[in-house]
């Protein structure tokens, strides 16, 4: 969730395409637009992907694309990385390919949010606020993320419509990109859960380390907050602000 850029004026627009669920924010309007352009159709090639190939959808394991689409071969090989199903990584990578759509339009600006995965290259600080349903530090703290590109993804075992084997409020990670970053969300995740929430929070902060192009991670769990890695600067966020925001 982003909550602000700079005083400078941006071209905001939020755009639904079945679900994926976007807000894009650049300097350049014709770059928003590209952005559009660029979900639709790579959506649509994942489509005709997905039909002849219907195992992709549904797999929990990594899968080889030998002949495929770009969004398909770049949401295999995140997945690969962090050894779930392609799947995982749909939404980070329909946003990074958005943001690649939008550099190529001349944006000093660029970001894509999709449905909580995000991709980000700006050339001037972006404050975003973790998103945690109602966990107590949910749109109260958030990251000031200043080096870029960098791929912002939150996954959550109680508030996300997203598959999740966990029992996490949040598992946030940092990566070089959002389809990374979404795909190792949901292997740290997935490993987030028992009676004993240190060890679940630890060794969650430690898989997700092991992943390579992973460069922070942050988890919450039953009031636990464990974090390693290069994590970007917390800020505190009035909540009355992020809510607006959210909407």
């Amino acid at each position: 969730m982003i909550i602000s850029t700079s005083p400078e004026p941006l071209f905001k627009r939020d755009f639904r395409l079945k679900e994926s669920v976007c807000t894009i924010i650049s300097d350049r309007e014709e770059a928003v637009q590209a952005a559009i352009s660029s979900i639709e159709f790579h959506r649509g090639e994942l489509e005709e992907y997905i039909k002849a190939n219907p195992v992709f959808q549904y797999a929990l394991e990594p899968l080889s694309v030998q002949k495929g689409p770009k969004v398909a071969s770049l949401m295999a090989e995140a997945a690969d990385r962090a050894g779930v199903g392609p799947m995982a990584a749909v939404a980070g990578v329909l946003a990074d390919l958005a943001v690649e759509e939008m550099l190529e339009a001349g944006a000093r600006v660029a970001i894509v949010e999709n449905g909580g995965e995000a991709s980000f290259v700006s050339d001037r600080p972006v404050d975003v606020a973790l998103q945690a349903g109602d966990a107590p530090l949910s749109r109260r703290v958030g990251f000031r993320l200043e080096r870029f590109p960098i791929g912002v993804a939150t996954s959550s075992g109680l508030f996300s419509h997203a598959l999740s084997l966990g029992e996490a409020e949040a598992v946030t990670v940092f990566a070089g990109s959002a389809g990374l970053a979404d795909a190792a969300a949901t292997a740290v995740g997935n490993l987030v859960r028992g009676e004993d929430e240190r060890e679940a929070v630890a060794l969650g902060v430690e898989r997700g380390l092991t992943i390579r192009g992973v460069g922070g991670v942050l988890i919450i769990y039953r009031g636990h907050v464990g974090m390693g890695g290069e994590v970007p600067p917390l800020i505190g966020v009035d909540p009355s602000v992020a809510t607006a925001e959210a909407r």
